[in-house]
């Protein structure tokens, strides 16, 4: 019993120390309310307790010594509330906004359990008192982090078990109710979801019965089927599935749609593959096959470089087959397109340019294969790739550019290769470098150069090709040296600018012609002859110019008016120019033959020339112009003050101007029509119109006589005919903005129910925010005095009504007044499910009608992920 004692002693001793370290840090340490943190970093096989390490010594902490507790890196840990450490030193607990380190891998939770002897760590999320389980984990790993219900994880073979977790991928979300993480970066998964939809209930999901994840690389699943709104679709149902999840882009297979068509056929489009080719650009190569025999091919690639450029190309070519052959309906139409944009950093090079804006393709392309209201409705087209150049501290600079443009309805097409144009600045060449004192007239001659070259031809899309170069192409150079002359003043306010202009053009070929007639057939011939040799032209003319401002102010007598002031402006401009007969003999540059009733017919030699020629008979022509402004200075309302900061400018007339020219030298009709244009806002509403008033009379053929209409006519007419005039205004209306409505201190007053500004009224009182527009416009054209006016009347509408914050309907339609008929109606509805999209597009008549109707998936990566239904306009008759 001695022997005993002492030994049971020694044996007690170490626990009682224990036990007394534990009471005097419970007694003597700080409150739980008073602990902000308490952080703790020890290495892999030793604890801290009491702020002392303590080594874990292999025999004596392990039970199984066969396991060792040595682990690759040191653990950091904390915790908000408390950290406590089991007596054995294996295991660490840690309460509330718990966080636990190792390596790139953290984890937090409310509640973590730290077991270093089996190198796992559990966490859970911990319930408050509303029993509402708060601080769930939260596992990062590098650039990969979910969330769970429960995890349990080991250190060192990197695997675990996850219940209820939710994780991104990609662009989709993984939520799965139990996890196995077999390794670094894989995970597999029973009855799990698949989804876009970042909710936390997803409003659809694909379910898979079992699916393997590879962090940043795929997801393959087994059997899955698609749940809409917690509504099982079990047919069809997806056999397996491959969903792509790298973060970096990646080559791969682009999936086709599939579909039918009455004319064309069942079809798969959009059907190719995708190139990641390098950093700097990609390609995409797609196409379309129809059971009926036609097909297409698309190509597109996009390019960057940082700091010196980028730009995308597209080009698509088709074959439309419509019928079969033999049958007298059957047709077959191939068209391409071609679409080039570049841009340049402007940092690249600040002397040196180059940009490109292509859209060429053929007339039927848009029409036969346009997949958007824009496109179909779009008769014109046009491109631009240009090229310019500044030469540093000169006057010099250079560009080159291809131009083209078309005509969709007719087929007409324009190309312009090339265009190159070399200018020069204006510069002085008379002004004195070290000149002292007021500059002389003569310095103040200012002169500038443009050179234009420019090769060009306008024909027929099926033509261009079978042009000749030389023959049909019209080409030239054009030089243009305008020269500036001293400006000077008269009365003070009247400036006179004078000017000289000389413009030169050379062509590589000219025209002649000669008249014969048949007396036999009783027929008569016109002989044109192109002859190819290198001939210039010329012209060049005087021209003086002044203009000025007057103003005009009259002021109300009635003190108690709003309206104070009317202020008249008005910029008048006067203009005369010179200019030779250049189609006397001794220029050559105008020829004439007689016809069989001898009269003579004169002929330009360069009117085929790009550039045109110089023209006949001498010229001295007076240009007027008038321009008048009125605006009324109005007091803000219930302002009796007269606070000058408190009156507004209210432009009555925006702008009215009329202008005309007179030429002194002509022998008859010396006045030119007169172009009248106006501009105003009525109660917010915009309003353009304008005419032109021819002074003369006409014969019963419609053609000019030298007899004014003041002479010839009574009233209103004695002023001029009136051969055409536009009318255009626009009005739109929308439900004003509640919330900023309220922003602003003052009530609602009854005269603001209705809110004119810029042509946009605001009504107020509406719960369902809408808006709508229609724009009117009128052209009328008459001639000839002995024939029937033409004229054309239209009406755009345009609207849009939000039912609630999902819903959404637009309505456009335009209505032609003279014809009595509605032209092209779409009809759109649509509305957002949060992470799908419902749209429903309906033309109800004309080339174009049709209907789709499509709910969809909103993500571009399950875009195949669709119920679709549609009636195409090829099904139209």
């Amino acid at each position: 019993m001695a022997n005993i004692l002492p030994d049971l002693i020694r044996k007690l001793v170490p626990y009682l120390f224990v036990l007394l370290c534990i009471s005097t840090y419970a007694q003597d340490g700080p409150e739980i309310s008073q602990l902000k943190e308490l952080e703790t970093e020890f290495p892999a096989d030793s604890i801290m307790f009491d702020d002392e390490p303590v080594v874990i010594q292999d025999s004596v902490a392990v039970a199984d010594s066969s396991r060792s507790t040595v682990l690759d890196a040191k653990i950091a840990y904390n915790a908000l509330d408390s950290i406590v450490v089991s007596l054995d030193g294996q295991k660490v607990y840690l309460y509330n906004d718990a966080v636990v380190t190792y390596q790139s891998i953290e984890l937090k939770a409310d509640y973590i359990e730290l077991d270093l002897q089996n190198k796992e760590v559990y966490a859970e999320g911990v319930p408050d008192s509303a029993d509402v389980v708060q601080g769930n984990p939260i596992f990062r790993d590098g650039e990969e982090e979910f969330e769970s219900k429960t995890m349990r994880y080991n250190f060192e073979s990197e695997k675990g078990i996850i219940t209820d977790v939710k994780t991104e991928q990609g662009e989709g979300y993984v939520h799965s109710e139990r996890t196995k993480k077999i390794d670094a970066e894989s995970f597999i998964l029973k009855k799990g979801k698949y989804t876009t939809c970042d909710a936390d209930h997803p409003h659809f999901y694909l379910r898979m019965t079992k699916a393997k994840v590879i962090s940043n690389k795929k997801i393959i699943t087994g059997p899955a089927y698609l749940v809409l709104e917690d509504f099982p679709i079990y047919f069809p149902m997806i056999p397996f599935g491959f969903f792509p999840n790298s973060p970096s882009y990646s080559s791969g297979i682009i999936i086709p749609s599939y579909g039918e068509e009455q004319r064309r056929g069942f079809f798969l489009k959009e059907g190719g593959y995708y190139w990641a080719a390098s950093e700097f650009f990609d390609l995409t190569v797609k196409g379309d096959i129809y059971s009926k025999g036609s097909w297409a091919t698309k190509m597109n690639t996009n390019y960057k470089k940082r700091y010196k450029f980028s730009g995308a190309l597209d080009f698509s070519y088709n074959v439309n087959r419509f019928s079969e052959p033999g049958l007298p309906d059957f047709s077959r139409s191939p068209g391409f397109s071609v679409r080039w944009r570049h841009s340049q950093d402007p940092k690249a090079n600040p002397f040196q340019t180059f940009s490109a804006s292509v859209n060429l393709s053929t007339s039927s392309f848009e029409k036969e294969n346009a997949n958007t209201i824009q496109n179909y409705l779009s008769t014109t087209k046009s491109s631009s790739i240009s090229y310019s150049k500044k030469w540093e501290n000169s006057p010099f600079n250079m560009s080159a550019s291809f131009r083209h443009s078309q005509n969709s309805q007719d087929t007409t097409i324009s190309l312009t290769v090339p265009e190159l144009t070399f200018s020069m600045s204006k510069i002085y060449p008379f002004k004195q470098k070290d000149r002292v004192g007021k500059p002389k007239w003569y310095e103040k001659i200012g002169i500038s150069y443009t050179g234009n070259i420019r090769n060009s031809i306008s024909t027929k899309e099926y033509e261009l090709f079978e042009k000749s170069l030389i023959g049909d192409w019209k080409n030239g150079w054009k030089h243009s040296i305008p020269i500036t002359l001293p400006n000077f003043n008269i009365l003070k306010h009247i400036n006179v600018s004078p000017s000289v202009s000389y413009n030169e053009r050379w062509y590589t070929s000219y025209i002649n012609r000669e008249y014969a007639f048949d007396h036999v057939a009783q027929e008569a011939t016109i002989f044109e002859d192109t002859i190819y040799r290198f001939r210039r032209n010329y012209d060049y003319a005087f021209s003086l110019s002044t203009q000025t401002n007057i103003y005009g102010m009259y002021n109300m007598k009635n003190p108690n008016s709003r309206i104070k002031a009317i202020r008249h402006k008005m910029s008048p401009s006067i203009s005369f120019s010179y200019r030779p007969d250049f189609g006397a003999d001794k220029y050559n540059f105008w020829d004439r033959y007689r016809d069989v009733n001898g009269k003579t017919i004169y002929y330009n030699r360069f009117e085929y020339g790009i550039f045109g020629g110089a023209g006949r008979g001498e010229s001295g022509s007076i240009n007027f112009s008038l321009a008048n402004n009125l605006e009324a200075k109005v007091a803000a309302k219930n302002d009796t003050t007269g606070n000058e900061d408190k009156f507004e400018k209210i432009k009555i007339i925006d702008n009215l101007s009329l202008s005309t020219s007179y030429n002194l030298i002509a022998d008859s009709l010396n006045l030119s029509p007169i172009r009248v244009n106006g501009r105003t806002t009525i109660k917010g509403v915009n309003l353009n119109f304008g005419g032109t008033i021819n002074p003369y009379a006409t014969d019963t053929t419609g053609a000019l006589v030298d007899r004014y209409m003041w002479n010839e006519a009574s009233g209103l007419s004695k002023l001029g005919r009136l051969t055409n005039a536009n009318l255009s205004f626009g009005m739109s209306f929308k439900s004003k903005d509640k919330k900023k409505g309220a922003e602003g201190d003052e009530g609602t007053h009854p005269e603001d129910m209705i809110m004119p500004t810029a042509g946009q009224f605001e009504y107020y009182d509406f719960d369902v925010p809408w808006d709508f527009r229609f724009d009117y416009s009128f052209n009328y054209s008459r001639t000839n005095p002995y024939k029937k006016a033409r004229i054309n009347q239209s009406l755009n509408f345009r609207g849009r009504m939000n039912l609630t914050r999902e819903w959404n309907l637009s309505l456009t339609t335009n209505f032609d007044i003279e014809a009595g008929e509605f032209s092209f109606t779409t009809f759109n509805i649509n509305r957002k499910l949060h992470c799908w999209n419902m749209s429903f597009n309906f033309v109800p008549f004309g080339q174009r009608k049709s209907y789709s109707f499509t709910i969809n998936a909103s993500s571009a990566m399950l875009k195949d992920l669709k119920v679709d239904k549609k009636r195409s306009w090829f099904d139209n008759n």
